[in-house]
């Protein structure tokens, strides 16, 4: 039996449930299909066919064109200054988010029109149909529920030499775009992703995910297994991608400790991690790896609760970290990811 983690997410407790078979899971395709079919009562006008060529379009261009059809009421609530920190004790422009931010849900903040521009925005920073099935939960957003119980924020106006920071976010999910003006940061800032379900489980989103690192262990020998295997594992929310103080060991095992073999499953994890990510996105992370170090400079560890009952070797917690570098993802009781990516 499975222990619950010291660390949970008190807003899935009392959410939807997200076990959906297969025939209600919907594509980013069915989606569009779905509001099209309802545009006599939503005012939706756009055809599958014509959003499939527009959402070709860069997310950064989709973004000015969604801030440029704000009204100056909306721009009060949605738009916020770049250089924002705080706001009622939460909000942070570099924070991330377990719902709609600021509270400002998508059905009752934007247009339909609106809202269709937001859906495409977040498709076309992602790498395809299969990331969007993944990154919507097959299409229910996890508690969120649906897409249009999600949120998103402007930090600062896009346009010519401006900085912004567009955030996107619903349970389990924050996502940004920033059109590379956040300096030497990947994605614009740190991304958090999840899903409701045991990250074991056959029906969790991110299990090829979980898979992928859990063939790392195996392909390990018991001297690099101590090794890799971790106390006190490093917490979660956004304490999960705070970077260690200079000076401190990181934990598990390094990289460069690994024999060739072992060196190319851990490459194959950073790619199976950033597959999901448009690939400019992913060039960058690996731009910055490769200036903070290299792989040479990235540890793997292990992570078992203390309390966890059980006696099979699953783990609750592992990480990639290294200079400027986490990847820090929770498996137990289900999936919480957090990601901080910077040249440091």
């Amino acid at each position: 039996m499975l222990n619950e983690s010291e660390f949970y997410c008190p807003d899935c407790d009392n959410g939807l449930d997200v076990r959906a078979p297969r025939s209600r899971r919907q594509t980013r395709r069915e989606f569009l299909g779905t509001a099209v079919a309802g545009a006599a009562s939503t005012g939706l006008l756009l055809t599958p066919a014509s959003a499939e060529r527009r959402a070709a379009r860069p997310a950064e261009a989709l973004i000015r064109e969604l801030h440029a059809s704000l009204s100056d009421d909306q721009k009060k609530k949605l738009v916020l200054p770049r250089d924002h920190k705080r706001r009622d004790g939460k909000l942070s422009r570099l924070g991330t988010y377990n719902s709609a931010i600021l509270g400002k849900r998508l059905d009752t903040h934007l247009t339909n029109a609106q809202q269709e521009l937001v859906q495409r925005t977040v498709f076309s920073l992602l790498s395809g149909d299969d990331a969007w099935e993944r990154i919507t939960r097959y299409g229910r957003w996890d508690n969120s529920g649906s897409f249009e119980r999600t949120g998103c924020a402007l930090f600062g106006e896009p346009g010519d030499d401006q900085k912004y920071s567009w955030v996107f976010s619903g349970h389990h999910l924050t996502l940004r775009c920033d059109g590379n003006t956040e300096p030497d940061t990947a994605f614009g800032g740190p991304i958090y992703y999840g899903h409701s379900v045991n990250g074991y489980n056959k029906r969790n989103v991110y299990l090829y995910q979980t898979q992928q690192v859990q063939a790392v262990w195996d392909a390990l020998n018991p001297a690099q297994r101590k090794i890799a295997t971790a106390a006190r594992n490093p917490g979660d929310r956004e304490r999960g991608f705070q970077f260690p103080k200079p000076g401190t060991a990181r934990p598990g095992i390094a990289f460069q400790a690994l024999q060739d073999d072992q060196q190319k499953l851990v490459a194959s994890v950073m790619r199976t991690l950033l597959s999901p990510f448009r690939q400019e996105d992913a060039r960058e992370v690996m731009q910055i790896v490769e200036a903070n170090g290299g792989m040479k400079q990235i540890h793997l560890a292990f992570y078992k609760d203390r309390r966890s009952t059980d006696d099979q070797v699953r783990w609750n917690y592992w990480r990639l970290e290294g200079p400027g570098f986490i990847w820090n993802y929770r498996v137990l009781p289900h999936v919480h990811c957090y990601v901080n990516i910077v040249n440091s």
